[in-house]
């Protein structure tokens, strides 16, 4: 005698296109899910790691919006604030820093950037500090500048590798129509630096004539030092804006919580959807099938029989979908990073979609009871079919 099981399966062939796009419609909506998840664990994890390769815990820039303060340190800015390099002086004066560094960004429209041409930015740093806080940063050839006034540059990865550029070259500061030496040239970071042109702050200063201005100071305080204490000491220094790293942390997390709330919208919609086909599949199956049903109460199974033979149904539409949905959200999950990106253009550098076996067990866990749920009613329709009437109803149509 078939299992239930057997007949289950046998009975979702009877209907194969109907079954395939049920299955289909589950497995899209569990690769949404899947990659939704995988979004929130990826993001907070590069966000978190972005933050940390800084290499300090609180960022000083000239007074104004601390949203542009917090876009200027992390992709440049092509509006610039300045504040007196004086503002170093009585930093290093308080003992609950550990490293200060002071840094001005610079921008230049180049015309052979691109079709119609485009922005260039210089960081301008303190070769004596600023690899101090980020160690992360390594060398494929060169190394740091000589000095503070040297008319050199370091090269992130990927614009040496946009600009097929090598130690020694000499590369040509639009506008200013100055040229500098190439000294160095990083290996691959994954952070912003990666597309970076590093410069000494002095040269820098004066080749765009600012001398004696920064843009911004990055500080690390000591370990054992309250930052939020600390941050309120900072604001008695005029024409400074503070911005704290878990400012920043929690300013992009709240703009993007609204990003989330959108997609797990959008998740939970897929996840309608799907039920709804799985109720319509199964609910079909058990008014075609009405007086097979009747037939097999009339022959000893019971409500429970039917009630389980239908929900087996469902499991079998469910998990095939889970798992097919699972492994689509792992194949695709690089093209779903990429969209991501497309949307929030200013995503952290990593991997933004972090799947891995136990999420996607978790997920197909939920489609699964998810779909068992949809099932409820189909089930109990087919149990309450009374053997009688389906006879009747068969004997009626012949």
């Amino acid at each position: 005698m078939p299992s239930i099981t057997g007949i289950a399966y046998k009975n979702l062939r009877r209907k194969r296109i109907r079954s395939i796009l049920t299955i289909f419609g589950i497995a899209l909506s569990t690769w949404v899910l899947v990659s939704l998840f995988g979004f929130n664990r990826g993001y907070e994890a590069s966000l978190n790691n972005d933050i940390d390769n800084l290499g300090f815990q609180v960022l000083l820039t000239a007074k104004g919006c601390p949203y542009e303060a917090a876009t200027l340190m992390l992709q440049g800015s092509k509006s610039l604030r300045y504040m007196p390099e004086t503002v170093l002086d009585s930093l290093n004066q308080n003992a609950a820093v550990d490293k200060i560094t002071p840094m001005l960004m610079q921008t230049v429209f180049d015309v052979n950037k691109g079709e119609e041409g485009g922005m260039v930015g210089y960081l301008g740093i303190d070769p004596e500090t600023y690899p101090s806080m980020k160690p992360y940063l390594t060398f494929s050839s060169g190394a740091w500048f000589t000095d503070r006034d040297a008319k050199e540059a370091v090269l992130g990865y990927e614009v040496a590798e946009l600009e097929q550029r090598e130690v020694g070259d000499l590369m040509l500061i639009p506008e200013k129509e100055v040229e500098v030496t190439v000294v160095g040239i990083m290996k691959r970071s994954g952070t912003q630096d990666d597309g970076t042109i590093f410069m000494p702050y002095k040269a820098l200063q004066t080749i765009f004539g600012v001398e004696n201005q920064l843009t911004s100071v990055g500080i690390k305080v000591k370990q054992d030092v309250d930052i939020n204490a600390y941050e309120e000491q900072l604001y008695s220094i005029p024409d400074v804006q503070v911005v704290s790293m878990a400012q920043v942390k929690n300013t992009i997390s709240n703009l993007v919580s609204t990003a989330k709330v959108m997609v797990m919208s959008i998740a939970i919609i897929a996840i309608l959807i799907a039920m709804v086909g799985v109720m319509n599949t199964i609910l079909m199956s058990v008014l075609e099938r009405y007086q097979e049903i009747g037939i097999m109460k009339s022959m000893g199974a019971t409500t429970f029989h039917i009630f389980r033979l239908i929900w087996f149904e469902t499991v079998i539409l469910c998990a095939l979908g889970g798992i097919i949905g699972s492994l689509f959200s792992i194949v695709m999950a690089s093209l779903t990073e990429t969209l991501i990106r497309y949307i929030l253009p200013y995503a952290p550098s990593g991997a933004l979609i972090r799947i891995d076996f136990m999420l996607a067990i978790k997920s197909i866990g939920i489609i699964t009871i998810i779909g068992l749920l949809s099932g409820i009613y189909p089930a109990y329709r087919a149990a309450k079919i009374k053997p009688i009437e389906a006879i009747r109803s068969s004997e009626g149509e012949l």
